[in-house]
């Protein structure tokens, strides 16, 4: 098992394991996955960082990379 660190901003801080700062993973998932296991509803996130590059959901994770999720912003 490896592990990441992740970070959710603003609306899905909520969703933030107590473990995020090296949250485990199993090499190979994909930030898909890990939104499932953190129970995050579809459509939450809009945009995803790995290692300050941006990310889809396909992106498969090996440990050891800093994972950012940010929520849709609204505003007028």
């Amino acid at each position: 098992m490896a592990a990441i660190a992740l970070k959710l901003y603003a609306t899905l801080g909520k969703y933030a394991p107590p473990d995020a700062d090296r949250h485990p993973v199993t090499p190979g998932t994909t930030i898909g996955q890990l939104l499932r296991e953190l129970e995050i509803p579809d459509g939450s996130v809009k945009l995803v960082f790995v290692d300050g590059r941006r990310a889809d959901l396909d992106t498969p994770l090996q440990g050891g990379e800093r994972v950012g999720l940010f929520p849709p912003v609204g505003g007028g």
